[in-house]
């Protein structure tokens, strides 16, 4: 087989496997979508020139928001390969000047855009399944009372499946979702057949005129329009996973066709039959396909919905790695890929929020208000960011960087105050979630500044120290003893504990520190750095991007490269571990600073975290006050 076969056979394959992964949230919004837009609340009557105009608002919002701006834009401002909003942050903040004062602000809306992450992920599966399941009423009515336990079982199916990972069933999800946008195009196409004359909705004028003639309704009905972009923030999320070629080969051969086929689908039977308004998705072959329907869009919807899932758990590995949030325990599920993670805490608090989501709210309708506000508050955060990487990476010129995110940003603007006045109805869970992760977040991170410089105020020089220590050298005992070392640390406190206690020292003694980078991924042949102190003392320096895999063991081999050769089952780890005290006018209000100390309490401990072998961990209490 030649190399332009076997890249040609690669770009295929991971194609099919973004159709799976990438586009199940954008690929199951035509279940709600224009549903919700009809709702009776929403003040907008179902004629053929407003349906018109609100298909050709989907059709051309499909176009834009996401062809030109994520497609074509976005997905060029990639971090090493990788995407999401917290690349994008950190990309925006690495091009910017040295001690600029854009950078607190920037990274207040990148960590904020994170949070609203976190609401999208909680709604994303409960409006999902629940308008799946929605289906069985469309059937028989009386099925009504069994809609939300039978989304709870699902839902709660879904998330115990979580711990057994998803490379088992995950080769499945591309050609399923496959089979859902073929489905969703031949929908389309038979329907169009019945109406031909909804073909005139792909003139934008209709848009343009729907919305001068129905002003306040119209900008009330573009709130409801957003569901049919939502999950468009996963193309450039997903990005490091499969690349942008294949994302954007999946979403110009395939879903954008598939969609705009269904959406104008749904548009001509809204035109040949009214009636069907109450569930348009499933009336479009007649009540025999019913079943089949809801059977296929609850696996959609679970496809859709586990995305979601380990994109939380992706993100949450982010957080900790780039200081926003306490280590957790992750669990690797898959030998094979490293993307692959379970994160058993967030797993179940998600699943806790989707369940209470789905019993509060109760129907599809409910919570597509609180789904707007989460996806175009990212969607403007996003095209914000966008414009200082085009500005101070990609050096364009202010002009035309304001021209380009000015258009974009209007309309996010647009669509984020459509739903606005939604935060009533339900918008304001997701902004109540955000705010409060964000300030778990910001609180983490300023507890860990405090932590810092409280021990940079009583550090002891290492070098210094190293020097007086063997004017009269210690007696030194067999073995290896790597001491754990704060970026900012001087003599770690567990050898001053081990010295004052046991008045040894190893044979050879290594302290080990790890620095987290603001980049996706630290090449290999830049990971570890050893400076030699003299005395078989020796500073090892370890460099992880915030989606580098923390394996301390696995990197210590390659210290084999600079003469140094670990024998593990004779190196014992020294970690100090931090007891965190509140004290009256510390750095934080007293709400946060216990705040940070319950944190710190329940945070994963530092061995379990870089996977040393337990066996071989032995801890020192050292308490700091903030």
């Amino acid at each position: 087989m030649t190399t332009r076969q076997t890249s040609h056979s690669g770009i295929t394959a991971l194609t099919l496997a973004a159709i799976g992964i990438v586009y199940g949230d954008i690929g199951t919004s035509p279940l709600y979508a224009l549903k919700t837009v009809f709702e009776p609340k929403h003040g907008l009557v179902l004629t053929p020139a407003n349906l018109l105009g609100v298909i050709s608002l989907i059709l051309w919002g499909l176009t834009i928001v996401v062809s030109l701006k994520y497609v074509t834009l976005i997905m060029r401002a990639d971090n090493r390969g990788e995407g999401g909003v917290m690349a994008l942050m950190s990309l925006a903040l690495s091009s910017l000047p040295k001690s600029s004062r854009w950078s607190y602000p920037l990274m207040l809306l990148g960590v904020f855009g994170a949070a609203l992450f976190y609401g999208d992920s909680i709604i994303t599966p409960a409006v999902s399944v629940l308008s799946a399941i929605e289906g069985l009423e469309v059937a028989a009515p009386g099925m009504k009372p069994f809609v939300v336990p039978l989304t709870i079982i699902v839902l709660i199916g879904l998330y115990a499946f979580q711990s057994r990972g998803t490379a088992g069933i995950g080769r499945w999800f591309g050609p399923f979702m496959l089979l859902w946008f073929a489905i969703l195009a031949t929908l389309g196409i038979i329907n169009i057949f019945r109406a031909p004359e909804i073909l005139s909705a792909i003139n934008p004028l209709h848009a343009i005129s729907f919305i001068i003639r129905n002003k306040m309704i119209a900008f009330i009905a573009l709130g409801a329009v957003v569901l049919a972009f939502t999950g468009a923030e996963a193309l450039y999320a997903d990005m490091g996973h499969f690349g942008a070629r294949p994302i954007r080969i999946a979403w110009s051969l395939v879903v954008f066709p598939s969609l705009a086929l269904n959406y104008l689908g749904q548009g001509a039977l809204l035109l040949s039959d009214s009636a069907a308004i109450s569930n348009p998705f499933f009336h479009q072959l007649g009540t025999w396909s019913i079943y089949p329907l809801v059977a296929l869009a609850t696996i959609a919807t679970v496809i859709a919905s586990q995305a979601t899932i380990s994109g939380t758990f992706s993100m949450t590995k982010q957080a900790i790695s780039l200081g926003l949030l306490p280590r957790m325990k992750i669990i690797h599920t898959s030998d094979a890929e490293i993307g692959q993670i379970f994160m058993p805490m967030v797993n179940f608090m998600q699943l806790v929020a989707v369940v209470i989501v789905v019993l509060e709210f109760g129907t599809s309708d409910e919570l597509a208000a609180a789904y707007g506000i989460a996806v175009t508050g990212t969607m403007l955060l996003t095209t914000v960011l966008a414009f200082f990487v085009l500005n101070f990476h990609w050096k364009y010129p202010l002009p035309v960087g304001l021209a380009i995110c000015g258009a974009f940003a209007s309309i996010d603007m647009a669509l984020f105050s459509a739903n606005l006045p939604k935060i009533m109805d339900g918008g304001w869970f997701p902004l109540m979630l955000a705010l409060s992760l964000f300030t778990v977040m910001m609180t983490w991170r300023k507890g860990r500044q405090l932590v810092t410089k409280n021990l940079k105020m009583h550090a002891i020089p290492l070098e210094g120290f190293l020097e007086s220590l063997f004017l009269v050298p210690p007696l030194r005992v067999p073995g290896t003893a790597i001491f754990l070392r704060g970026e900012v640390d001087g003599v770690p406190h567990a050898m001053l504990h081990n010295l004052k206690h046991n008045n040894v020292l190893h044979e050879r003694v290594v302290f080990l520190t790890i620095f987290m980078q603001e980049v996706p991924w630290v090449p290999i042949q830049e990971r570890v750095h050893v400076q030699d102190f003299g005395h078989e003392c020796y500073q090892v320096n370890i460099r992880y991007g915030f989606l580098d895999e923390t394996d301390i063991p696995q990197v210590l081999e390659q210290c084999n490269l600079y003469g140094l050769e670990f024998d593990l089952p004779s190196t014992s780890f020294f970690i100090s571990r931090q007891t965190i005290i509140s004290t009256p006018n510390g750095g934080m209000n007293p709400w946060r600073e216990h705040l940070f100390v319950l944190m710190s309490r329940n945070a994963r401990g530092a061995a379990d975290y870089y996977r040393i072998p337990p066996n071989q961990v032995i801890e020192l209490g050292t308490q700091i006050e903030i």
